[in-house]
């Protein structure tokens, strides 16, 4: 999402917007393209981190035109990054194999039958499908997770904020992770040749041990080491509402505390809300929470000046 973006009224015609048939004008195309040529300048060559999750992974639609997006960015010059979620799928099998789920402040009690389940679907059954969607759609994705050449060294999570508090407790939530050290040189590796790497949120511990990773603490942890320009969350929500529960196209730094304060942003935004600034003020220009729902969300937000979520950054919404 630009800095000056700003929402257009599309024509009210097939014909006032060029449309002939199934073919668009060549006026109409150079208008695309010069509309595209200043964010394509914008993000060559950088990196953008996309934590792929939500109603996104799960409707083939909207998978293949995530797929297509990725591969775009590719080949525009675009370093791609994806790190996806799973917690359905877990939920599925876990059921499947009678092993009840507990959860603790939003992060699922993992004991050693459960983060063995988690690692089987994360790190093979979702991970081999996203990468299976993106060669389809013709483009060369390599799957991994955070294990792979020691990519996320994590540790336990062993206290928690009190939700009515706020106050740290002690908390015993298994083997779930918290990333304390990135180490991104597989990553660089597949990045700098024309693959697209695909991560799974499984960490390893110092003492070896095998760790489940929030996905969007290990997409932001990796946003972070990597400098990326832009962070993107797919989720299953517009973005940030207002308390008229209109959408909130940006956000400062202080803003968006300002929102946590008075209210504005509750429940399960607060923590992404919070890892936002988090990622923002470790060196990433913006994060971006996007609606996934949206198809072709991906390129909306970075090559068009209407942005699909709430972009929250360090600028003031004038700069």
């Amino acid at each position: 999402m630009d800095d000056k973006k700003k929402h257009a009224h599309p024509p009210q015609t097939a014909e006032a917007a060029g449309v002939v048939g199934d073919k668009i004008s060549a006026h109409v195309q150079a208008r695309i393209l010069a509309e595209a040529l200043p964010y394509l300048i914008r993000y060559d060559e950088k990196t953008v981190v996309i934590k792929f999750g939500g109603n996104a992974m799960g409707d083939t639609a909207l998978a293949e035109a995530f797929a297509q997006d990725v591969i775009y960015l590719k080949q525009s010059g675009v370093n791609p990054i994806i790190v996806h979620g799973g917690g359905p799928q877990i939920a599925k099998m876990l059921a499947k194999l009678s092993i009840e789920s507990e959860f603790v402040n939003g992060l699922r009690v993992t004991d050693k039958p459960t983060v063995e389940v988690v690692e089987m679907v994360l790190a093979g059954a979702i991970n081999k499908e996203i990468v299976s969607v993106i060669n389809r759609q013709g483009g060369k994705a390599v799957g991994i997770c955070g294990k792979d050449a020691n990519l996320m060294i994590a540790t336990k999570i062993t206290e928690m904020p009190d939700p009515t508090s706020n106050i740290m407790q002690a908390v015993d939530i298994g083997y779930v992770g918290d990333p304390k050290y990135v180490n991104p040189h597989i990553v660089d590796v597949i990045s700098n040749s024309d693959l697209i790497p695909v991560i799974a949120p499984v960490a390893i511990s110092p003492e070896g041990e095998t760790l489940n990773i929030n996905a969007d603490s290990f997409a932001s942890a990796l946003a972070a080491r990597m400098k990326a320009k832009r962070l993107l969350l797919l989720t299953d929500v517009a973005g940030v509402l207002d308390k008229d529960k209109q959408l909130v196209e940006r956000l400062t730094v202080e803003e968006a505390r300002e929102f946590i304060r008075n209210g504005t942003i509750t429940g399960g935004m607060i923590p992404k809300i919070e890892g936002c600034i988090e990622v923002v003020e470790a060196g990433v220009e913006a994060v971006v929470i996007i609606d996934g729902r949206v198809p072709h969300c991906v390129l909306l937000e970075l090559f068009t000046e209407h942005g699909v979520g709430t972009l929250v950054g360090q600028e003031t919404r004038n700069s």
